[in-house]
């Protein structure tokens, strides 16, 4: 609080020195995450990802005429109303630019619905992976650095066909993230030839979930899929499913690859629980940005920082090449990232700054993989399986 006391105080001092010189506002960023609710525990590390690539432009110059950009953390509590809430005030009274977030598909899909689409605010969820976002009306101001529901969940019915599961059962939360990624893997699975011998939804936040498990488990599948949320409703239908032998194995989507089921339930009790995930595909761009925010104390291996990390900059370089037009970011974004000119790895703002300011092209290559965004703002991306090991999840395969 003292810098940035004294970074003002000095700022009006220099005002009143020249004379009326304009002064030039910082960029304010949306920062919208589940701080709270079902992935309270993921939230943090995708916040500080996204920081590090702020921290960054602001330590090479910062955008536009040497204008900072503020990070303005909003908790959109991974629902709907709490998206809405969270960017009512990031747009009305924070005044942001542009936001990254909000973190999950309902919050996003309210938020865009009710606030940004209607303010003309341009998002970029890193996490929001619900089929649904895709065909949002939203003036093209709706982008996403992670693939859509649609793609994993098909992935995932692939993957486990061709690792030797035909049966399964699947417990999907009943909210746009679940309906989403269920529907898109039971459609693969039993166009692979699979069997889904128990399909059904569930509601949020109840004590027990034994009756929902009986009924999946009638149909005579031991292998429990679940698209829900480790640190919520599917860490109770885990442990339930556990203790009453229900299933012998369990199959998570990219909600339920959380440390929380790991720490509740002991990794020896999870040796056939498996998650699918997005990773960023090998390149130099992921090594340099694994190596930053590994010097900036994070995990380069928590869920989502990749992703996190490159809406952040991505929104830094289309305010740089939009000159600050918020009617222009969604035009920049496309440009900054459409595979054609001179590459930008991960922390190259100097040189990005440069080239824009000298009218070249850049293209950014993302920590997540190339994010060339498609007409309705989707990306393509890879996925992989985890299993719990020893020091928490290791990669088993590439989802394909």
């Amino acid at each position: 609080m003292k810098s940035k006391f004294f970074a003002l105080a000095g700022g009006l001092l220099a005002a009143t020195a020249l004379a009326g010189a304009p002064a030039h506002a910082d960029v304010k960023i949306g920062l919208l995450g589940g701080v709270s609710g079902p992935i309270a525990a993921m939230a943090p590390a995708m916040i500080d990802s996204a920081q590090l690539a702020f921290q960054q432009v602001n330590e090479q110059g910062g955008v536009l005429d040497g204008q900072k950009i503020i990070g303005v953390v909003g908790d959109s509590a991974c629902s709907p109303q709490g998206g809405t809430d969270a960017a009512t005030k990031a747009v009305n009274i924070e005044g942001v630019t542009a936001i990254v977030g909000p973190h999950c598909s309902g919050a996003v899909l309210a938020a865009a619905g009710s606030v940004t689409i209607p303010a003309g605010v341009t998002i970029v969820t890193p996490s929001g992976t619900s089929p649904e976002i895709t065909g949002l009306a939203d003036n093209d101001t709706v982008f996403r650095t992670v693939p859509s529901d649609d793609f994993q969940g098909r992935a995932l019915a692939r993957t486990l066909k061709a690792e030797g599961y035909s049966k399964v059962a699947v417990a999907y939360i009943n909210n746009d993230y679940g309906t989403g990624l269920a529907n898109a893997f039971k459609s693969e699975f039993e166009a692979q030839g699979g069997e889904i011998a128990g399909f059904a939804a569930h509601e949020d936040g109840k004590a027990s979930y034994r009756s929902n498990l009986a009924e999946l488990a009638a149909g005579g599948a031991d292998t429990l899929v679940i698209f829900d949320y480790g640190d919520g409703t599917g860490l109770t239908l885990l442990r339930q499913a556990l203790e009453n032998g229900f299933f012998e194995k369990f199959i998570g989507g990219d909600g339920m690859k959380s440390d929380a089921p790991i720490k509740e339930l002991g990794a020896e009790n999870l040796t056939t629980f498996y998650a699918s995930s997005p990773v960023g595909e090998k390149s130099d761009a992921l090594n340099v940005f694994n190596d930053a925010f590994k010097a900036a104390g994070g995990d380069p291996d928590a869920i989502f920082v990749t992703t996190s990390y490159d809406a952040a900059f991505l929104l830094a370089l289309a305010v740089e090449k939009a000159g600050g037009d918020k009617a222009g970011i969604p035009a920049a974004l496309r440009a900054v990232s459409s595979g054609e000119g001179e590459a930008i790895l991960p922390g190259e703002w100097k040189k990005a700054k440069e080239l824009i300011a000298a009218g070249k092209a850049i293209d950014y290559k993302g920590a997540a993989g190339d994010l060339n965004f498609d007409q309705a703002g989707d990306v393509p991306g890879a996925y992989s399986l985890f299993k719990v090991g020893a020091n928490g999840f290791e990669v088993v395969t590439e989802m394909k």
